[in-house]
């Protein structure tokens, strides 16, 4: 992937798990990166760190998801900072799990402001400074499609929003030159997710490949799709579960 080489990143939720990960394949790759994060400012820095190693830009940017300000702020201050903007990973999200009947409407808004309302916030301000060539990633997850356990309503609706928000976008902003693709992970080894948790032998079980992904499996995937080798893919949904959804 050399051709992302001197090209600009921003990707949300940078400091753990999936963003890490990402920030950091990017960052070897050759790409000045830029991460937001919003309580875990020295994993923030430890991320930044690793990249700077790589002989690139790195900046980590404090924003909550929640708010559209911030958001909209962070993807203005990478841009400023890294001198230009090719890349956005919308990679920042929540889970709430509970049974439908116990959801209250400020659970709905709040994953709702997270997981859609902010994606939705941060293209908008990053295609300002985006030209021919840019790339704009979301992070969905397979349960967009299939919603095997109980207690995961709202974050598949969310989840599942990124798929016409991915393609509604592809097609605008597809004569500009920018691409517009989602995600879609299955059970990864995270600290929100660990192999070894309370429902990980569940979640296995679905699994055709019978083990759950490392982060670096959804990282590389990013990266491709981040890179001149996937210019005539746009408004797609790309699934990375290991079998879960087949």
């Amino acid at each position: 992937m050399k051709n992302v080489q001197h090209k600009a990143a921003l990707v949300t939720g940078g400091s753990r798990g999936i963003g890490a990960a990402i920030a950091k394949r990017l960052g070897r790759n050759g790409t000045h990166v830029a991460i937001t994060y919003h309580t875990s400012a020295a994993q923030a820095e430890e991320v930044v760190h690793t990249i700077r190693e790589s002989g690139v830009k790195a900046i980590a940017i404090r924003a909550d998801s929640k708010d559209p300000q911030a958001v909209t702020a962070a993807v203005k201050q990478a841009y400023e900072y890294l001198g230009s903007l090719d890349i956005l990973v919308n990679n920042a999200g929540i889970a709430v799990y509970k049974d439908f009947s116990l959801f209250t409407l400020e659970d709905f808004d709040q994953i709702v402001a997270v997981n859609v309302r902010a994606v939705f916030a941060g293209s908008l301000e990053a295609i300002k400074y985006m030209g021919q060539g840019g790339r704009i990633i979301h992070i969905g997850s397979c349960q967009a499609e299939r919603n095997p356990f109980p207690g995961g309503s709202l974050y598949a609706m969310s989840k599942s929003a990124l798929t016409g928000l991915t393609k509604g976008m592809a097609r605008d902003l597809g004569p500009k030159g920018i691409t517009v693709n989602v995600v879609h992970p299955g059970p990864v080894n995270t600290d929100m997710n660990p192999s070894d948790g309370v429902h990980s032998d569940d979640q296995r079980a679905l699994l055709a490949l019978r083990d759950y992904a490392t982060t670096e499996d959804i990282a590389s995937l990013v990266a491709f799709l981040a890179s001149s080798e996937s210019s005539n893919i746009t408004g797609a949904g790309l699934v990375s579960d290991g079998g879960t959804s087949i």
